[in-house]
């Protein structure tokens, strides 16, 4: 039987591949690279951009698209036989690509490619690949000699690997736990999540009502459970993942923090680094630790008195309406619900109704295919779960770029949302043109008997979201790999797209286009979507403190060499500074937070909110110009979406906005102006 890893189809056999498959594919496709890099670093290839395109490039898109398929698979759709031939792979993989980004005949054909005259030939596009190569050179250790080189390669293997085990330890233990309620136990939870915990429990022959810590399921809990003890017993649960505190001793994520931690710092010192986070925000738009510190400290200032206000009403609210006098932490989500119902005269679970997947997905593509004038067709293709789509988008009859979609949570898929590439945009050395692919993953609740999946008003912007990174990576323009869609672009600037598509889902028109009643097919009324509206910005001040909170624990803890020995006191200290609700001693929070210590966030979770400003003045233009203006749109597919990573990010925004971003669009946005 041939193996799928080793096809050269356009897209990969997703539901042929067999974890028997992986090793021998790897080895063959590892082989295969070591050769190129032979000899593209031989006197045989000139110091030529097109000669190592042709020689390296290839071999290593090959290498890493067959990997990226087993990476994938790994993540949403997980068996112990597949986990094991992941990571028995996963070393080799690692020391081949820390080899080639510091071998030093490789970065020494590279610098003679720059140092040429041929140079001052090269497109726009192809001169930034270079020098962001030159750059990732020096931070791989290509200039690193011996035992430091050595060392240096070793951290990169172990890294890895214990990346790989955080990320298994979270979802083992997001697994791992149930709680089979009783119906009196689920008092106020709404039906629909009833009926999926109900069916769970069926599933396995059981009684009750099975109760994880997948969000779809954790949530509705927290938010509608009238049982406190319920909510007091699923929060301690869900904030102890993984952690000393946790199920099971084994999947306790303590030690693996601390060697993470001390190997990225001794990685840091190699390179020649204060610290880790100076090596973090090399490539980076923040120019140091002070500047991000500065940022998210001048920002906490700002929101910390709409923080103050915010759960200052909460408590009253509880105190006086709920009898709650004594409010906890597992009491937050059940409190802020039943105040914004009393405030604003609606509920989320009210709201969701409107929300049915279906209509939200064809009034997305529809906004889509208006503003970036494309067309987005269902396609068939081999899936690795019955419930993926695969589609095409097409512009003028031409192919654009596919993408799989899949948005419901499962046992075995790793929580969260994120797109990811299957491969990018490129003018390929044989002479064809390759186009994206990508993969749009979220964890939504799945349909119920004959009815559609409901989605609440936070999950339809999570899919914008995703949808958001998508479309940079599917719409670029650019045809050299290292630069195309989201590739070369700045960690701190790849969060623009995502958070701007948001913006959509708080139009009127837009809205209009997203809902449709899951039982009268009624569109949402402009009553409903004014109190919305009205609520938008509730609790802005607890959230933006609540991202803050994690974004300086992130900085502080790379920022500060040895803070992992006393994680705990140092996250403690953070809150201390910005949080306003007092979280309890149990609280581990940082053993899950797989975005830092498996997600490639590692002093870089600021992005999130620097990106914000970026996206929120973006956004602004739309507002001022039209929401649908044709040309605002064309404008923004032209600086932003198109060139990817092939200019520097500001230079992209400032060729959109015509000036450098300015802080006063987003405070507007979140009510704190």
């Amino acid at each position: 039987m041939s193996n799928p890893l080793l096809s050269t189809a356009a897209l990969p056999a997703f539901a042929s591949i067999r974890p028997e498959h992986i090793q021998p594919a790897i080895a063959q496709l590892l082989a295969d690279a070591d050769a190129a890099l032979a000899l593209a670093t031989s006197a045989q290839t000139p110091a030529d951009y097109d000669a190592l395109s042709a020689t390296l490039g290839v071999a290593t898109e090959r290498l890493g698209a067959a990997w990226g398929a087993v990476g994938h698979l790994n993540a949403v759709a997980n068996t112990p036989e597949l986990r094991e031939a992941y990571n028995a792979s996963l070393p080799a993989v690692t020391e081949f690509f820390t080899r080639q980004g510091s071998d030093e005949a490789l970065y020494a054909k590279y610098k003679a490619i720059a140092q040429s005259p041929a140079a001052a030939g090269l497109n726009a596009a192809r001169k930034q690949a270079l020098k962001l190569w030159l750059r990732d050179f020096v931070l791989s250790g290509a200039e690193l000699q011996g035992e430091a080189k050595q060392r240096f390669a070793a951290i990169q293997e172990r890294s890895a690997e214990l990346a790989q085990k955080f990320s298994e330890h979270v979802l083992d233990a997001t697994d791992g736990y149930a709680y089979y309620a009783t119906q009196e136990e689920l008092q106020g939870v709404p039906a629909d999540a009833q009926a999926a915990a109900r069916a769970a429990a069926e599933a396995e022959g059981k009684d009750g009502y099975k109760l994880t810590l997948h969000f779809p399921c954790y949530l509705p809990v927290m938010q509608y459970g009238e049982n406190r003890a319920l909510r007091e017993r699923l929060y301690t649960a869900y904030v102890t993942r993984a952690s000393e505190l946790g199920e099971k001793p084994e999947w306790d994520n303590t030690a693996i923090i601390q060697e993470l931690m001390q190997l990225r710092q001794e990685e840091a010192a190699l390179l020649g680094f204060k610290n880790y986070a100076e090596a973090s925000l090399a490539p980076k738009m923040a120019s140091s630790p002070a500047q991000v510190l500065e940022f998210l400290r001048d920002l906490a200032q700002r929101a910390k008195p709409f923080a103050e206000q915010d759960l200052a009403e909460l408590k009253a609210f509880a105190a006086k309406d709920l009898g709650l006098a004594n409010l906890q932490v597992w009491d937050n989500a059940f409190a802020s619900e039943k105040l914004k119902e009393a405030r604003y005269a609606f509920s989320d679970q009210e709201v969701r109704q409107y929300f049915t997947l279906p209509r939200v997905l064809q009034g997305l593509f529809d906004i889509i295919e208006r503003l970036f004038n494309v067309k987005i067709v269902e396609q068939a293709a081999e899936v690795w779960h019955e419930s993926v789509k695969f589609y095409r988008l097409d512009r003028k009859g031409e192919l654009v770029g596919q993408f799989y979609l899949d948005l419901y949570a499962r046992p075995g898929k790793r929580p969260g949302a994120w797109m990811d590439e299957v491969r990018s945009r490129w003018a390929r050395p044989e002479g064809t043109q390759q186009t994206p692919v990508a993969q749009l993953v979220c964890n939504f609740s799945s349909p119920q008997g004959d009815k559609p999946a409901l989605l609440s008003h936070d999950d339809v912007t999570t899919l914008f979201h995703e949808f958001g990174h998508g479309l940079h990576h599917l719409l670029t323009q650019v045809n050299e790999l290292g630069v195309s869609g989201i590739s070369g672009v700045e960690w701190d600037a790849v969060e623009l797209p995502s958070q701007f598509m948001e913006n959509f889902c708080w139009e009127w028109e837009v809205v209009q286009q997203l809902t449709h009643h899951v039982d009268s097919g009624a569109t949402l009324p402009r009553e409903l979507f004014d109190k919305m509206t009205a609520a938008k910005n509730f609790q802005s001040g607890l959230q933006t403190l609540r991202q803050i909170e994690f974004a300086l624990f992130d900085m502080r803890l790379h920022a500060e060499p040895g803070s992992e020995e006393t994680l705990q006191a140092l996250l403690d200290e953070v809150r201390q500074e910005v949080s306003v609700i007092r979280t309890p001693a149990f609280n581990r929070t940082q053993h899950s937070f797989s975005h830092i210590f498996a997600g490639g966030y590692s002093a870089g979770y600021y992005s999130y909110k620097w990106a914000e400003l970026l996206s929120a003045d973006a956004w602004s233009a739309f507002e001022v110009e039209g929401v649908f203006n044709a040309a605002t749109g064309a404008r923004y597919l032209q600086n932003i979406l198109e060139v990817g990573g092939s200019r520097d990010a500001m230079e992209s925004f400032k060729a959109f906005r015509g000036r450098e971003p300015q802080i006063d669009a987003l405070l507007r946005h979140q009510g704190m102006a």
